[in-house]
């Protein structure tokens, strides 16, 4: 099977993290890729405001790149990688959209904000909850 363009990002990712790699790619940790991420974000807004899509293209590729090497610092590490952040997100929007995937019936863009905001309330104290068992 043909690999996507996502999927050969991916692996110039890890490629440029790897020992092979890039000095500079290799050194960058989470906080010092902090500063990028706020100005390649920035440069987005700008882009979006101004609506050129060749632009708002070429910005996501930046944000994109930024998701991408956290997400490769996390794997180098074991904990998860960028497909676990997909299958994350994935999960979380199922659950928030009930009125989608669901069979909940909401009429307005009003309803729906209302209604992601009470998930995310309930989502926040379970997370507490489950932080506090873990102390124990």
């Amino acid at each position: 099977m043909a690999k996507t363009p996502l999927d050969r990002l991916i692996g110039l990712v890890r490629v440029l993290r790897s020992p092979g790699g890039c000095p500079w790619d290799r050194a960058q940790t989470h906080v010092s890729l902090i500063p990028y991420l706020r100005e390649e974000c920035r440069e987005l807004e700008k882009a979006l405001r101004r609506g050129r899509w060749h632009e708002i293209e070429d910005e996501l590729g930046d944000v994109l790149l930024q998701v991408l090497l956290h997400a490769r610092i996390e794997e180098e590490k074991g904990r998860f990688g960028v497909q676990d952040v997909a299958r994350s997100l994935e999960i979380k929007l199922r659950r928030r959209h009930p009125h989608v995937f669901g069979k909940k019936r909401l009429k307005s863009a009003a309803d729906v904000l209302r209604n992601w905001d009470e998930i995310k309330s309930e989502e926040r104290r379970l997370r507490r909850r489950d932080v506090k068992s873990r102390r124990l």
